[in-house]
């Protein structure tokens, strides 16, 4: 059987903290928490289940905090989790059965995480696969029977353990003002952090967000060394934040550089919404419809169906057109049923 350590950061969650700890606790063979600046009583629930509590001082940067968890560990695995996360009894089971039964090559375990729709901030699935489970000391080993290699791939066991996802409120306010400094300071960043800045943007983003990210993602929407899929996704967040500051000019030239290329469901939505503003409800609606038939989301897949065809609804309301109005709530109403 292998041994676990449980490593966690937090920060004022003492209204959470025991929920996931006891699901968790048991499970691990210690228990390392970490703070990084708690000022409500989270070290003294967190003091309930260990004596390894450590401050940490934040410095801005969550991978920081996470390693210096991870270097407190000792056991030979470590569960990475957040307070607000919660296993079920079956899930517990699973657990205990895959402690029991991992095989020593296995270099990470992969675990579903789930509800992640509750506020739908970065994701447009309620379940996906993530690393949970790490080993904390790598064994390197030569493969291959001539030109042999040292293997550089880690060795990755996607299990059936469910993690429920249950925050107590939208971190959203939080990542994009994260993001914003970040990105205020000069940090580039990197594709998979690009792609989750817009799509959180897009998804769960203000006004007063988009305006404070406009000039990074303009830059980035001209950055040469940018591909093709970073250059959409920030000509879609950039024509957002000309749309809402009222900048005509702005708006069609990001709306224009993705129309060039292949246009999306999100751009087709921002026309709509442009032309649906200015009271021009069917030209609105000939882009909401190209926003739901003729093309795909590339950030938020509410753009391709739900948010289309909200605004068709709209249009054809305001255009008097009522039974064709009814045609696309028709079919809204079925795509709320399956979710």
């Amino acid at each position: 059987m292998i041994t676990i350590s449980l490593c966690m950061i937090v920060k004022n969650e003492e209204s959470i903290l025991a929920r996931c700890l006891d699901t968790a606790a048991d499970l691990a063979d210690e228990i390392v928490i970490v703070d990084t600046g708690s000022t409500d009583g989270t070290k003294q629930v967190a003091a309930r289940y260990t004596d390894k509590i450590y401050d940490f001082e934040w410095i801005d940067d969550f991978s920081a905090a996470r390693n210096f968890a991870f270097s407190k560990a000792t056991m030979e695995y470590i569960y990475s989790a957040d307070a607000d996360e919660v296993l079920s009894e079956e899930n517990r089971e699973r657990f205990r059965r895959m402690k029991e039964t991992l095989l020593p090559e296995i270099e990470i375990v992969q675990m579903k995480y789930a509800n992640q729709l509750q506020f739908r901030t970065v994701y447009n699935f309620d379940e996906e696969y993530r690393p949970k489970l790490f080993k904390r000391k790598r064994d390197f080993v030569w493969e291959a029977p001539i030109h042999e290699t040292v293997r550089l791939e880690p060795v990755v066991f996607d299990s059936d353990i469910v993690i429920t996802h249950l925050p107590a409120e939208s971190h959203a306010s939080r990542d994009l003002e994260t993001f914003y400094r970040h990105c205020a300071g000069g940090y580039r960043l990197p594709k998979r952090l690009h792609n989750m800045y817009a799509r959180e943007l897009m998804m769960a983003g203000g006004k007063e967000d988009f305006i404070k990210a406009s000039e990074f993602f303009e830059r980035s929407a001209a950055d040469s060394e940018r591909d093709a899929e970073e250059i959409a996704e920030a000509c879609c967040v950039a024509a957002r934040a000309a749309r809402l500051a009222g900048n005509v000019v702005g708006f069609f030239k990001y709306a224009s550089k993705i129309l060039a290329e292949e246009a999306c469901s999100e751009i087709c939505c921002e026309l709509g919404e442009f032309y649906e503003n200015a009271g021009d409800a069917e030209e609105a609606a000939v882009w909401y419809y190209n926003a739901v038939y003729e093309t795909r989301p590339i950030l938020d897949l509410r753009a391709g169906r739900s948010q289309g065809l909200k605004g068709l609804i709209r249009c054809y309301e305001r255009l008097g057109c009522r039974e064709q109005a009814d045609v696309y709530r028709a079919e809204l109403e079925k795509d709320q049923a399956r979710e």
